[in-house]
């Protein structure tokens, strides 16, 4: 077995340990090439975003991308607890 193998199914064992956010690690293929996407700010609808107001751009929560350079898997992060409150107060 590979040490990135290896590396990967000792992550799976930790439990919230196994996400790419965390580790910088793809759980799906192993390997470390992961790029995070930021939000761009200055871009009107950049990215994944959520948006909490009905107003056009007020309130755009960004949601940051991991990608995996090697096999494509992409995980999805709202990475302020903040925004995370705001959500679950607009949605929840």
């Amino acid at each position: 077995m590979s040490p990135i193998v290896n590396k990967v199914t000792a992550v799976l064992d930790g439990g919230m340990e196994t996400i790419m956010k965390n580790t910088r690690i793809c759980c799906k293929c192993g390997s470390s090439d992961i790029i995070r996407i930021p939000d761009n700010p200055s871009r009107h609808a950049s990215g994944n975003n959520i948006y909490t107001s009905t107003f056009t751009l007020m309130k755009k929560i960004p949601v940051i991308r991991y990608v995996c350079c090697s096999c494509g898997y992409v995980e999805n992060w709202v990475e302020n607890k903040n925004e995370l409150i705001e959500i679950k107060k607009v949605f929840g």
